[in-house]
């Protein structure tokens, strides 16, 4: 059986932006694995130029990292004219009220509490992005 629209993700530019090796490499095997181009960053300086470079199609940002976190680097894309419509999934290992309401604040789509499954990410992905 063939992939519908909304269901295909091939060609997909994603970038996941964590300061856990481990989630990126999780996220970039799954998300490869349905055909996407996956670029990662290990923070939100290292996300900055990524963004600019590669123009993802939706990004994923971990909340608690060093630097620039994830609510920081959330605002600056949504406050980007050029990217401000990018969809933007929190990622965090607390499943907090005021982490997700503080995550709607700056600006992000969805919210995805770690370690999160293959079809938790896809899903958050076809809930997110228009094709």
């Amino acid at each position: 059986m063939g992939a519908d629209a909304i269901g295909d993700l091939r060609g997909l530019k994603i970038l996941v932006i964590d300061d856990s090796k481990t989630i990126r490499r999780t996220a970039e095997t799954l998300l490869s694995k349905e055909g996407c181009q996956v670029f990662t960053a290990v923070d939100g300086f290292d996300a900055l130029a990524k963004i600019a470079d590669h123009r993802p199609d939706i990004i994923f940002v971990d909340i608690m990292m060093p630097r620039l976190d994830g609510y920081q680097t959330c605002a600056l894309i949504k406050h980007n004219r050029t990217f401000k419509e990018t969809p933007v999934i929190m990622l965090s290992s607390k499943d907090g009220l005021f982490d997700r309401a503080r995550g709607r604040i700056v600006g992000s789509e969805h919210y995805l509490t770690k370690p999160f499954t293959k079809d938790e990410l896809l899903g958050a992905i076809r809930g997110n992005v228009v094709r």
